[in-house]
């Protein structure tokens, strides 16, 4: 190439394509990374594709191991909450038991309040019964009214031939009688009633048996 003869100064070579020789061709521009792989690369930090993790010790994500003292402690806490739960769990058990029996004793000391204050109702009765009075639809009621009075557990007690029992029987009269070898109800002059082993009233009888045997 000849040079203008009006510039001045040294000759300057033409430019060159730095970055390869005679021969070689210009070096190849890698291709610029999508959205998607630089997301990729900034979780994993570095190229898309490479999940270690770098600086990370071995072992870091297992707990770690508790000690012989450590699990002694734990299994003695354990056995100390375990039996507490079992006091815990008998106590319910126990105050569930006493309320209901509690429960049932009010019922019945209810109910036999209520037959106590029907015993004069049932004494007309019978003093009607033995005068011949209870007749026609009078006698169905009063057979319907004992019925029920014994579906409520009310039960009559005191007939002839009966042992004298003190505890269930009061002796108004008693007769001695040499003939009889043990106390017994000759007469019944009011009848006694319980419920279950609940005792309404004693019966009132006349009693005969063996002379008393006086100090000699």
């Amino acid at each position: 190439m000849n040079r203008p003869t009006n510039v001045r100064g040294p000759a300057q070579p033409p430019l060159a394509i730095v970055g390869h020789g005679p021969g070689e061709s210009p070096a190849a521009v890698p291709p610029r990374a999508t959205p998607a792989e630089e997301d990729s690369e900034q979780r994993t930090g570095g190229p898309s594709g490479d999940n270690r993790d770098v600086g990370r010790p071995a072992g870091h994500d297992q707990p770690p191991a508790r000690s012989a003292p450590q699990e002694a402690v734990l299994r003695a806490e354990l056995r100390e909450r375990t039996a507490d739960l079992q006091r815990l769990k008998a106590e319910y058990d126990n105050y569930r038991k006493r309320v209901h029996r509690d429960r049932l004793a009010v019922g019945e000391i209810a109910v036999a309040n209520v037959l106590s204050r029907l015993l004069p109702v049932l004494d007309s009765l019978a003093e009607a019964k033995e005068q011949g009075e209870v007749t026609g639809g009078f006698q169905r009621i009063a057979e319907a009214l004992h019925n029920e009075l014994g579906a409520l557990g009310l039960e009559p007690f005191g007939t002839v031939g009966d042992p004298f029992d003190p505890l269930i029987h009061e002796a108004i009269t008693y007769i001695p009688d040499n003939t009889l070898e043990h106390a017994t109800c000759t007469a019944v002059l009011r009848q006694g009633y319980r419920v279950g082993d609940r005792l309404l009233r004693p019966a009132q009888v006349i009693v005969a048996g063996e002379p008393p045997v006086g100090p000699s």
